[in-house]
C-alpha cells in the first residue's frame, strides 16, 4: 500500500508544479492578443479611440497580480520539493504546511482569476468591434476578435483544482497510512514486552 501512495505523492508533487507553471504562462498570454489590436486605442482611457477598449488598460493591474500570483505558485510547489513532499516515507508538519498551502493558493487563485477572466470576457465583447476594423489597418494593427484566452480558462483552470484536490486527498491517505504504521507499531512494542 505504500509503494502506490508514494508513487501517487511524487506525481502529485510534481502535476502541482506543472499547474503552477501553467498558471504563470497563462498569465503571460492572456493579455496579448489584447496588447496586439486594443493597445494603441486604449492609450487614454478616459478617451479611448474605440469603445470598449479601455478594457486593455483596466486588465493591467488583474494581470501583474496574476502574473505574480503563478510565481508564487510556482515557489510553493518547490516548497514541496524543498522539504521533500516528492520522496518522503513519513511527513512532517513542514509538509502538511506546504500541501495545504499549495493547495489553498491553487484553488483560491483559480476562482478569483476565473472571476476576473469572465469579468474581462463580458467587458471585451463590448468593444466596438466596426470601428476596430476600420481604424487597425490605418494604425498597421490587425484586428483580433478573438476570445480564446479568455475561453481556455476552464482547461487552465479545471486541472489545477482538481490536483490540488489530489494533493489533499494523498496527504490524507499519507496520514491515514502512517497513523496505521504507528498504531501497528505501538502493538508490536506492547507484545515484545
Amino acid at each position: 500500500m505504500y509503494k502506490k501512495q508514494m508513487t501517487l505523492q511524487r506525481i502529485t508533487c510534481y502535476l502541482l508544479l506543472i499547474v503552477a507553471a501553467l498558471i504563470f504562462v497563462y498569465s503571460l498570454g492572456i493579455i496579448t492578443d489584447l496588447y496586439d489590436t486594443l493597445r494603441v486605442f486604449s492609450e487614454d482611457p478616459e478617451h479611448p479611440l474605440i469603445e470598449g477598449a479601455e478594457v486593455y488598460m483596466e486588465m493591467q493591474e488583474f494581470n501583474k497580480l496574476f502574473t505574480l500570483f503563478g510565481v508564487l505558485l510556482i515557489l510553493s510547489a518547490l516548497a514541496n520539493m524543498v522539504f521533500g513532499a516528492a520522496s518522503r516515507r513519513r511527513y512532517y508538519l513542514s509538509n502538511y504546511i506546504t500541501i495545504v498551502l499549495n493547495a489553498v493558493g491553487n484553488v483560491a487563485v483559480s476562482v478569483w482569476a476565473i472571476i476576473n477572466i469572465y469579468s474581462y470576457r463580458a467587458q471585451y465583447l463590448e468593444v466596438d468591434f466596426a470601428s476596430l476594423e476600420v481604424l487597425a489597418p490605418l494604425y498597421g494593427i490587425e484586428a483580433y476578435q478573438s476570445t480564446f484566452w479568455f475561453d481556455v480558462c476552464p482547461v487552465v483552470f479545471v486541472p489545477v483544482i482538481l490536483v490540488s484536490l489530489l494533493s489533499i486527498a494523498n496527504l490524507v491517505w499519507k496520514h491515514l497510512l502512517m497513523k496505521g504504521e504507528r498504531a501497528l507499531l505501538e502493538g508490536s512494542v506492547e507484545v515484545e514486552k
